[in-house]
This record gives C-alpha cells, sequence and structure tokens, in this order.
C-alpha cells in the first residue's frame, strides 16, 4: 500500500474517532431538562385508565398523574409523546423522550436496553373474554385466537408458553379492543389491571384468567446510561413514597374504574418497595 494512501486511512480513522468522541450522547441529564424548562416523556393515548387521551384532547390516567408531579418537582412542564408498546424501547434509544411512562413491564431483556427506575405498579398477565365462551385457563385457547400488543409480556408470554395459541397482534390497544368487541379472537390478554378496568365498562365481558405468570413491576424507564435522572426518579419516588402519593394517584385516576371495593394494595407500590 502507497505511503499516500496509508495516510489517507490514518486521516480518516483520526476524524471518525473525533466525531465519535464529540458525539451528543442521546439524552439529557436533569440540569439539562430543568435548563430546557421541558420534559419529554412517552406516555400511551389510548390505554385508559393508565395513559389515554379524553374528550377534550387532554392526557389522563395514572400514568400522566405521576409525570404531572415529576414536572413540577423538576419545576419544568411535560411534552406528551404517544407511544405504542412496541416502541417504548426505541423512542429512548434514539432521544426522542427523556422519559418513558407507558405501563412498562420490568423484563430482563428490556433492561438490557433502557434503565429501569424503582417501581411505582405491580401487575401479572390476565384474560378477558366473552361472556358466552369465557375464557378460564390458557389451554382453552388452544387452537384458538388470542388477540395482544406487540411489543408486550403477553406477546412474549404466549409465544413461549402457549405455542398451540393463534397470536392476533395489534400496534395500537385501541385496534386490539376493538377486535375482541368484533369477535376476531376468543379473548385479550394483557395487564390484568388494565383488563380488568376494561371488563368493567364493557358489559358481556370478564376477566376469566385475573393472573397468569409472574408478578411482574411497572416502572419509569430512561435512556441506558443516564445515571443523571435515573437518581433522580429514585430519589423521587422514594420521596413520593412518604407521603403516599401512588395511593393519592390511584384514588384519582382509578377509583371510579374499579370500585369502591377496589383494593389500591393490589396495585399500588409507594417509595418503590414491594
Amino acid at each position: 500500500m502507497k505511503k499516500s494512501v496509508k495516510k489517507i486511512i490514518v486521516a480518516s480513522l483520526a476524524v471518525l474517532t473525533a466525531v465519535s468522541a464529540f458525539a451528543k450522547p442521546k439524552f439529557r441529564t436533569v440540569d439539562q431538562i430543568k435548563k430546557s424548562k421541558t420534559i419529554k416523556v412517552a406516555v400511551f393515548s389510548d390505554k385508559k385508565p393508565f395513559g389515554y387521551v379524553d374528550e377534550f384532547g387532554k392526557y389522563q390516567g395514572y400514568d400522566v398523574y405521576f409525570a404531572e408531579r415529576i414536572a413540577k418537582d423538576l419545576g419544568v412542564k411535560v411534552k406528551y409523546v404517544p407511544v405504542e408498546a412496541a416502541a417504548r424501547v426505541e423512542v429512548l434509544e434514539t432521544g426522542k423522550v427523556d422519559l418513558v411512562l407507558a405501563n412498562f413491564t420490568v423484563t430482563p431483556a428490556r433492561a438490557e436496553k433502557v434503565d429501569f427506575a424503582l417501581p411505582y405498579m405491580k401487575c401479572a398477565l390476565g384474560v378477558v373474554s366473552s361472556d358466552k365462551d369465557l375464557i378460564r385457563k390458557p389451554e382453552d385457547l388452544n387452537g384458538k385466537t388470542l388477540i395482544v400488543s406487540k411489543g408486550t409480556t403477553a406477546e412474549t408470554y404466549f409465544t413461549e408458553n402457549y405455542p398451540q395459541v393463534n397470536l392476533l397482534k395489534f400496534d395500537q390497544y385501541s385496534d386490539a379492543y376493538n377486535a375482541l368487541l368484533d369477535g376476531r379472537g376468543a379473548g385479550l390478554s394483557t395487564d390484568n389491571t388494565e383488563v380488568l378496568a376494561w371488563a368493567i365498562e364493557n358489559p358481556g365481558f370478564s376477566v376469566g384468567i385475573e393472573s397468569l405468570g409472574s408478578l411482574d413491576t411497572i416502572a419509569p424507564a430512561v435512556t441506558k446510561g443516564n445515571t443523571s435522572l435515573l437518581n433522580w426518579l429514585n430519589d423521587e419516588i422514594k420521596a413520593l413514597g412518604k407521603e403516599n402519593f401512588f395511593h393519592a394517584d390511584y384514588e384519582a385516576t382509578l377509583r371510579a374504574v374499579y370500585g369502591p371495593k377496589s383494593d389500591a394494595d393490589s396495585l399500588v407500590v409507594e417509595g418503590g418497595q414491594l
């Protein structure tokens, strides 16, 4: 190889190294968020009662209530970014949001790609179906179609444990529930907290399987390596636990859905402690 060619290659590598060294990280620190006066939070727009847009175009729900308190304590405003379940990791990796508060169940596979803060909810999987043909155990679904949303723990669980169940997958939760209403599946599976709420609001449907798989936790997620925001969130969750904030969140956003006799402790996690 000629010396001139070698010099060009060496120079090119030096430029690439310099560019990499000064490349901006795809996340913002707490100080940067405060300076911008806005925190970008990914939430669901169609997963009532946890994250949804009401008839006035305003974001509501258990996750949104938490997001508003985070913004208040940071001294900033919230910019909500609607997200689909399968895109929750992507919006963090690409720097589109600072934080995901979208009913994000903690799993080992996800923890390799994002950093989870302390949990603020707990749940398992549930299955809702028509009262006319109620699904009472997973084996009742063998050879039948189960509706799930892409990128959810329900999709993973049934794929790994019940290969004889045919999965009909949707990006949007609203489309998945419409498919159930239209009779395109024998049942629908997602977090039990959600299917229980949905069944209450939709007569003719019940949750025949109230708890499936392991007890999981739901937590805020930040971009991998964003220790600044992660540490702030963990401190925030611990501090909020001292005032029973998440029980207040439950009363404000979930009590009317689950009913006066519902047990907040079955869902709420205070101070990040199970």
